[in-house]
C-alpha cells in the first residue's frame, strides 16, 4: 500500500469534531472538493457580469467624454445646434438615470444566493483544527519532517496530486497556531520554524511576517528548557522590532533564568571538585599495611590469638 493512501486514510479517520461524521471518507471529501469546483465556476460567471458592466459603462463614459469635449471648446456653437441642445437634454434627462440603475446592478446575487445554499457543508473551526491535529499525528507516525509535508512531497504521492498540494507560509503558521493551542510545544517549533525558514527563503506572505513567528517560537523553545534558543530568538525579534513591549520583558526574564541556572551549574561544579579534593585527600590503600592488620585483629577478624 502507498504511503500517500495511508496517510491520506489517517488524516481523514482522525479529524474528529462537532459534525466530522461528513468529512471521514474519501467519497464525502470528493463531494467537497466538487462543490468548491462548482463554486469556482459560479465566481468566473459572476465575474464575466462584472466585467460586462464595467465595458458598458466605459463605453457610455468614452461616449459622454467624446461629446463633452467637442461641446467645451465652443459651447455657444454648440449649443446654437437644436440638435446638440436637445440631446443635451436627454441625457441628463434620461439617460444618467440608466446609466445609475446600471451602476447600482448587483451582478453577485446568483453567486451570493449559491454561496449561502452551500456554505450549511462547509466544514467548520472544529473540522480544521482536527484536520490540522491529525496531519500533526501523521507526521508522528510515519516521522515525517515539516520540510517534507511542507512541499508535499510524500512518498507515493502521483505528480497530479503534488501539483497543488504545497504548504504556504500561512499554512504552516496555522498549524503551529493549532499546536499552541493544544499545549503542544514540540509542534508549535516544528511548524513556526517550517514558516519562518520559507518567509527566509524568500516566500511572501500579507498576512503573517517574522515578528510574529519568532515571537511564538522564542516561547515554544523555553517552554521545553531551551533558554540560550528561547533567549537568541527574542534578540532577533527585537532587531526586527525593537518595541516590541512582550519582547522586552521576555528578554530580561530569559537572561535573569540564563544567569540563575549558570550560577547554579557554576556551584554544582564547585561543590563536585569539593567532594572530590575531599576523597583525594583520605588514607591510600598501602597506607602501614601493619596497622590495617592489627586493626581487623582487634576487629575479630582474620587469626585469633591462642592463650
Amino acid at each position: 500500500m502507498k504511503l500517500c493512501h495511508c496517510c491520506t486514510t489517517l488524516l481523514l479517520f482522525t479529524s474528529i469534531s462537532a459534525h466530522s461524521d461528513f468529512f471521514t471518507s474519501i467519497g464525502h471529501m470528493t463531494d467537497l472538493l466538487f462543490m468548491e469546483k462548482d463554486l469556482v465556476s459560479l465566481l468566473k460567471d459572476y465575474i464575466r457580469a462584472e466585467e460586462d458592466k464595467l465595458q458598458r459603462i466605459k463605453l457610455w463614459a468614452d461616449r459622454l467624454d467624446d461629446l463633452s469635449t467637442a461641446g467645451s471648446q465652443d459651447p455657444e456653437a454648440f449649443l446654437g445646434h437644436p440638435v446638440n441642445a436637445f440631446k443635451l437634454i436627454k441625457r441628463l434627462n434620461t439617460e444618467w438615470a440608466e446609466l445609475e440603475n446600471l451602476v447600482l446592478t448587483d451582478m453577485s446575487d446568483a453567486f451570493v444566493s449559491n454561496l449561502t445554499i452551500q456554505r450549511q457543508h462547509f466544514p467548520n473551526d472544529d473540522d480544521q483544527t482536527g484536520a490540522a491535529k491529525a496531519l500533526m499525528r501523521l507526521q508522528d507516525t510515519y516521522k515525517l519532517d515539516t520540510e517534507t509535508i511542507s512541499s508535499g512531497q510524500l512518498p507515493g504521492s502521483s505528480s497530479v496530486a503534488m501539483m497543488s498540494s504545497v504548504l504556504s507560509v500561512e499554512d504552516c503558521y496555522d498549524l503551529g497556531k493549532v499546536a499552541y493551542s493544544d499545549v503542544d510545544y514540540y509542534h508549535t517549533e516544528l511548524w513556526m520554524a517550517q514558516a519562518l525558514k520559507q518567509l527566509d527563503q524568500g516566500e511572501e506572505s500579507s498576512t503573517v511576517d517574522s515578528v510574529a513567528i519568532l515571537d511564538y517560537l522564542s516561547y515554544s523553545v523555553y517552554q521545553q528548557g531551551e533558554l540560550e534558543r528561547a533567549l537568541d530568538f527574542t534578540k532577533r525579534l527585537l532587531e526586527l522590532d525593537p518595541s516590541h513591549q512582550r519582547a522586552n520583558g521576555n528578554l530580561k526574564y530569559f537572561e535573569y533564568q540564563l544567569f540563575k541556572k549558570k550560577m547554579k551549574e557554576s556551584q554544582e561544579d564547585e561543590d563536585e571538585e569539593q567532594r572530590t579534593r575531599k576523597e583525594s585527600r583520605g588514607r591510600r590503600d598501602d597506607y602501614l599495611p601493619e596497622r590495617k592488620q592489627y586493626e581487623k585483629l582487634c576487629r575479630g577478624e582474620g587469626v585469633r590469638m591462642v592463650s
